[in-house]
């Protein structure tokens, strides 16, 4: 099964006082509204935006440090992220940084490291460094480069062939919150070779989806059939200097009549960004997108086609691994849905917690007695307190700082 983003810990990262979460290839944050499901999905998603740009930037874009850092525990002055990583080439890896708040919504990082075994080393031993407050005290292999203090240090080594699949891996991970209005707008053409995080650049990214892989475009249009009765196909079209999709629907006749995403609902534009959004990625070799995640894929679409959503995306993560929130129990109701797969996400005191189920509910899921739908409508997916008090006990690269 393909996990590449094996284990994420978290401290002080919005309403994350500290987690310690296990993945899965397909893993589900089920918790209320408002309990930071959201939150830890954009923790991951922090880390591409800053490899991809800046610290800077990607703090900004969420509102600056002070929006980041953790909103409990007296206002702690730093967060943290440490990842556990497969890598494609194979191998492993574990990364993670501590970003601490400075005076005047400034910011700093405090600790950076990186370590990767197996292939694809050169030699037997690990490739690693260590960076704290701006100065490298540890690298193997050595390489020349200066610390930049917008910047992860990352990114500065991310052409030497030890580091380069941790930073590849990391940077293209996709994240998407669609927006149906996005959807449904005359788009601008782009090569279509990532789905933007809205979905706005759907129509080019289906275009290329057909042009390179037509199996991947044929499965997203199998699955929209199920969700959508009526639905037989969709296609990018070309409304002069702009791009749209449009829909064929069957009504009886031998001709489909035929619609523009402009007329279509939004149930049906969020259904078709989400299996873009998966089954692109599993096509795209060339891309190598390890991770995709989507918050709340549910949202707009009919109860009846809940099941029919989980099922695609159970299926896609035999290939990409998938990482959603949820609160909807006519979703979780697919049968395949196991213990391995949920993650319970709770609000305590202010605080997000994330732990496996409880063991009442895992055994229940195990022993076929109830659905992960039905249980959570019986209010019994419940955090699990022990596996909560397990992580505070624990160390790990965030004890390196005074704050620890």
């Amino acid at each position: 099964m393909p996990v590449f983003v094996r284990e994420v810990a978290l401290r002080h990262y919005r309403s994350i006082s500290r987690c310690r979460v296990p993945l899965s290839s397909l893993t589900v944050l089920v918790g209320p509204n408002g309990s930071g499901k959201s939150s830890f999905l954009d923790a991951l998603h922090f880390v591409t935006d800053a490899l991809n740009t800046t610290l800077e930037n990607a703090l900004r874009d969420r509102g600056g440090i002070d929006s980041v850092r953790g909103r409990s525990g007296g206002r702690p002055t730093d967060f943290g992220i440490q990842l556990s990583l497969n890598l494609r080439e194979g191998g492993s890896a574990t990364y993670g940084f501590l970003v601490r708040a400075e005076k005047n919504r400034a910011f700093s990082v405090k600790h950076e490291e990186c370590r990767v075994e197996g292939a694809p080393l050169r030699g037997p031993e690990p490739a690693h460094f260590v960076v704290e407050r701006g100065r490298v005290l540890s690298i193997r292999p050595a390489v020349r480069t200066a610390v930049e203090p917008d910047r992860l240090f990352l990114t500065a080594v991310s052409a030497s062939p030890e580091f380069r699949p941790v930073y590849d891996g990391l940077s293209r991970m996709g994240f998407y919150n669609l927006n149906p209005d996005r959807i449904r707008d005359l788009q601008n053409p782009d090569p279509g070779k990532r789905l933007a995080r809205d979905g706005h650049n759907i129509a080019s990214v289906l275009r290329e989806l057909k042009r390179t892989t037509p199996a991947a475009k044929d499965t997203v249009s199998e699955y929209l059939r199920k969700i959508v009765p009526g639905v037989e196909s969709v296609e990018p079209k070309t409304l002069g200097p702009k791009e749209t999709l449009e829909f064929r629907q069957s009504h009886g006749d031998s001709r489909p009549w035929k619609f523009l995403a402009g007329e279509m609902s939004d149930g049906t534009l969020r259904a078709l960004g989400v299996l873009v959004a998966v089954f692109h990625a599993e096509a795209d070799a060339a891309q190598s997108v390890p991770l995709v995640g989507i918050e709340e894929p549910e949202v707009a679409i009919h109860p009846g086609a809940a099941e029919v959503l989980a099922e695609a995306l159970l299926g896609a993560s035999e290939t990409v691994q998938i990482l959603l929130t949820t609160h909807s129990p006519d979703f979780l109701d697919h049968k395949a849905f196991g213990p391995e797969h949920l993650r319970s996400v709770d609000l305590l005191e202010g605080s997000t917690i994330i732990t496996s189920i409880d063991e009442a509910a895992r055994s229940a899921l195990r022993d076929r007695l109830y659905s992960a739908g039905e249980l959570l409508r019986m209010g019994q997916i419940e955090t699990n307190p022990e596996a909560f008090r397990t992580v505070a006990r624990e160390r790990d690269l965030f004890e390196a700082g005074p704050d620890g």
